[in-house]
């Protein structure tokens, strides 16, 4: 959790330097410009400023804080949700919008759509919805914040601070952890309202939000500030803020969450640099959308007011900065939301387009030979999200265990045909293991570093244990069987057609198993995971057959013959002891009693 912590201020550190120096140079600049004013209207600008900061760090440390508390109910979930609704464009969208509600973070979303599509789960085209959709669940946090609660935020904290710490259950904790974040985000609120009040009669700064009606100043500001504090609902919510404060009208909140759509997009441009093409396809979507959107409804912010006025609660009983406080705040919340879900139904039909767009900017990377292997799916931007980081272990260890089946595979061709080069080959496709095994155990430790449920904290020790045994029962081919194949080539051994479709058929039967296990540990598919250990019977007629063959063959043998009998029953050995391994890792993903059972 400490951890975490320090990770997270790290991110959050530069921003709010570069905050309080644009305070300070904002400070000083109008301070040479408007004396005047400063001494007439009394402004304590030092506690403006620190009032301003301190009342957005609990802004967005209290986002972070809900955020954790749903990701850690509902992230068990997310990847099946992910994975499952993606066939469809639509349902892709909704899936979006749904996850990056969970998260507060479309730039999240967009880092778990890669790991699925390089995991062959879905193609970018596919991905592209999600992605819309993700801008329509960034919006979700606007809607809370514009209900503006302030006056509960205290009880909101000391409920949640009540649940998180005193709950047994761990469910209840998540929840009180998203409670007290929400309490932190109402009460940083109420916080910068209260700094900004002096401002409804400072005569420069209100010419100044006047200014930011023009929609291309308003978008830039709303994109600089969104691009420093890394948070569209950053942005959108302090609009609102102000807004509550009647310092802001419709036309410019609106602006600003423009230049929000666009500044969110530095988050994916600076996950994506020196990722897999995937990651970098995925961040050029979500460039190319947002930034089309704004271009699409630039001219037409005055219509999109009128329409959110409409369809918003009115304040009919107040008029001027009272009432513009009163209904502004839920108008730039509709606003940003009717934006994003217009921007969606619009630009969902060309899902190709955008897809083939990201793929012309950034075509394949030629592979460097001089790299042994690299893992596809282990990103670290995951590991905030254990549940989906786990997913990405399965699908690791999917690539390692492939390599390891073609090693199988490839020693028996090597067997066949007495080509030593093919056993050579062996050794450099263990090393491959070696590497990928390595990598594996590295971030299933990072992620052990999280807060696990206890179902993620079950899975991860089944993961790592796979891993550990994948790993042996390659070294078993490469260390023990690929000795023994270099034996029948160099001793110029024979099989008879009879023993050698025999050992065919104890090979097929163990190679059947292994890729059975990794459809298993891949799919956490129980099913598959039972048929391994129900091969066992085989397994045990084809050695039975094996051993019944050579007990006709013994009589009279010459030398030769008894180096071939003693090297056909370590071939048996090492065969039984490779399904051993693979049954041993299955027992972690079938039902308890099946696997006591196959003990």
């Amino acid at each position: 959790m400490i951890d975490k912590l320090i990770a997270r201020t790290n991110r959050t550190n530069a921003s709010l330097m570069v905050l309080m120096l644009i305070g300070m140079f904002l400070l000083l600049f109008t301070q040479h410009a408007h004396a005047e004013q400063f001494i007439e209207q009394d402004v304590d600008w030092f506690y403006l400023v620190m009032a301003l900061l301190g009342g957005l760090a609990m802004f967005l440390y209290g986002m972070e804080q809900m955020s954790d508390g749903l990701q850690s109910a509902a992230g068990d979930k997310l990847k099946d949700v992910l994975a499952g609704l993606t066939k469809n464009r639509f349902l892709g969208a909704i899936t979006g919008a749904f996850v990056t509600a969970v998260l507060n973070s479309s730039s999240v979303t967009t880092v778990l759509v890669v790991g699925f599509i390089s995991a062959g789960f879905m193609t970018l085209t596919q991905s592209v919805g999600i992605i819309m959709g993700a801008n329509i669940g960034s919006t979700f946090t606007a809607q809370i914040v514009a209900f503006n609660v302030t006056q509960y935020a205290l009880l909101l904290v000391a409920l949640g601070f009540f649940m998180l710490f005193t709950a047994k259950a761990e469910r209840i904790r998540h929840y009180g952890s998203m409670v007290m974040g929400l309490g932190l985000i109402f009460y940083g609120m109420g916080v910068m309202g209260e700094a900004m009040n002096p401002m409804r009669s400072y005569q420069p700064f209100l010419d100044l939000m006047v200014k930011m009606e023009n929609p291309l100043l308003g978008i830039l500001v709303g994109a600089v500030f969104t691009g420093l504090v890394q948070s569209s609902a950053a942005t959108t919510g302090i609009a609102i803020v102000m807004a509550t404060e009647g310092l802001i009208s419709l036309p410019a909140g609106i602006a600003l969450s423009f230049g929000a759509n666009i500044g969110t997009c530095v988050t994916a441009v600076l996950a994506a640099i020196g990722k897999p093409p995937e990651a970098v396809r995925a961040a050029v979507v979500h460039i190319s959308f947002n930034v089309a959107g704004v271009i699409l409804w630039v001219m037409f912010i005055p219509q999109l007011a009128e329409f959110v006025a409409y369809i918003s609660p009115s304040a009919a009983e107040l008029s001027g900065k009272e009432k513009m406080a009163a209904e502004v705040p839920r108008q730039i919340a509709n606003a940003h939301t009717v934006f994003n879900v217009a921007n969606t139904l619009v630009f969902i039909w060309f899902t190709p387009v955008f897809a083939r767009l990201a793929e012309f900017f950034v075509p394949d990377k030629p592979v460097k030979e001089k790299v042994i292997v690299e893992p596809k799916y282990l990103n670290r931007e995951l590991l905030e999200v254990p549940s989906v980081a786990l997913e990405n272990v399965r699908f690791e260890i999917g690539h390692m265990g492939e390599i390891a089946s073609d090693m199988l595979t490839t020693l028996w061709m090597a067997f066949q045909t007495k080509n030593r080069d093919l056993a050579d080959e062996v050794i450099r496709m263990d090393d491959k293991v070696d590497v990928l095994s390595e990598r594996i155990l590295e971030y299933m430790n990072e992620i052990q570093q999280e807060s696990l449920s206890d179902e993620s904290s079950h899975t991860l020790q089944a993961l790592m244990n796979a891993t550990i045994n994948i790993e042996s029962l390659a070294d078993v081919i490469e260390s023990e069987l690929s000795v023994i194949c270099k034996k029948f080539i160099d001793h110029g051994l024979d099989e008879d057609e009879e023993s050698l479709a025999l050992y065919a058929e104890l090979t097929r039967t163990v190679s059947k198993a292994f890729d059975r296990l990794l459809v298993a540990i891949k799919n956490n598919d129980e099913n598959a995971a039972a048929e391994v250990i129900s091969l066992r019977e085989n397994i045990r007629h084809a050695v039975d057959a094996i051993l019944k063959n050579q007990a006709g063959r013994i009589g009279v043998l010459t030398n030769q013959e008894l180096l071939l009998i003693r090297l056909e029953l370590e071939i048996v050995d090492q065969l039984r002891r490779i399904y051993t391994l693979t049954k041993r890792v299955a027992r972690e993903f079938v039902p308890g009693e099946l696997a006591v059972r196959s003990e």
